[in-house]
């Protein structure tokens, strides 16, 4: 078994490719699959407790959470800078500030393999430079760093039963002739402009999620990889939103919170 296939079946739901709902798809209990881990199909669940004591603090978020993610993303890949500019949160009171921090239901993963480009250029002209800063990593670091990758943190911050958590598909489940492309332009009132992914439907797409995830647990999903550019590897993970059909819309929210290092290579 090499993609899970005897996994038990979370729920169906039909995921949004594009053009609205498709068929419904099952979305496989990823706690009781045999997955190989987020270098192989993209994603893992992982155990990792933070000190962080009030999550709508952001300034804590920034100076007890960051320094964890950093540490976690260094012991996973092995890079030898981290940077971490800023966090999402996505809740209801989040989407009333932007409707970017609403949940993305949506087939999609970030960045197309453009991105190593934008990045570089943000670090050129002197953007993000706390994160650099903090971590004494100059722009000439990045921009010649021999391979960047976004290695992305998920977390549950609320209750465990929530009305739109994120589901992951098996990256060994797709194939790079359904990457589309599309440009996102000013993302949640950044300035920043980049193209991010969606897909093209295929019944060979493997879906899992992680059914009452805690506080105390993150999802690791690759999104950008320089390294697999170029291979015919996928150096993303199609994830999304969905709506869990035992959970009635609100009730409860969802509420949670993605860091996204830029994991550098030198």
């Amino acid at each position: 078994m090499t993609t899970g296939q005897a996994a038990k079946e979370f729920c169906r739901v039909a995921l949004n490719y594009g053009g609205g709902p498709g068929a419904e798809l099952p979305i496989l209990d990823g706690r009781k699959a045999d997955l190989p881990g987020w270098e192989t199909c993209g994603f893992e669940l992982l155990d990792h407790s933070s000190a962080v004591t009030d999550w709508n603090d952001d300034e804590e978020i920034a100076r007890v959470h960051y320094p964890e993610i950093i540490a976690l993303v260094k012991e996973l890949t092995g890079c030898d800078h981290a940077l971490v500019s800023n966090h999402i949160k996505r809740s209801p009171d989040e989407a009333k500030r932007h409707s970017d921090f609403s949940p993305i239901p949506l087939v999609h993963s970030d960045f197309a393999d453009s991105y190593g480009d934008v990045v570089r250029q943000i670090y050129r002209d002197g953007g993000r430079t706390e994160a650099a800063e903090r971590e004494g990593v100059s722009p000439d670091i990045v921009d010649s760093a021999r391979r960047l990758m976004i290695l992305q943190f998920w977390r549950n911050l609320g209750p465990a039963k929530m009305d739109l958590p994120l589901a992951f598909c098996d990256a060994r489940t797709v194939s790079a002739d359904e990457l589309r492309p599309f440009p996102v332009s000013n993302y949640a009132g950044s300035g920043i402009d980049f193209d991010a992914l969606a897909f093209a439907p295929s019944d060979e797409h493997q879906w899992y999620a992680f059914p009452e995830m805690t506080v105390d647990e993150v999802v690791a999903f690759r999104t950008f990889d320089s390294a697999r550019i170029g291979t015919g590897e996928i150096y993303c993970t199609p994830h999304s939103a969905f709506r869990d059909p035992e959970v009635e819309l609100g009730k409860p929210s969802r509420s949670s919170i993605e860091i996204r290092p830029l994991c550098l290579w030198t």
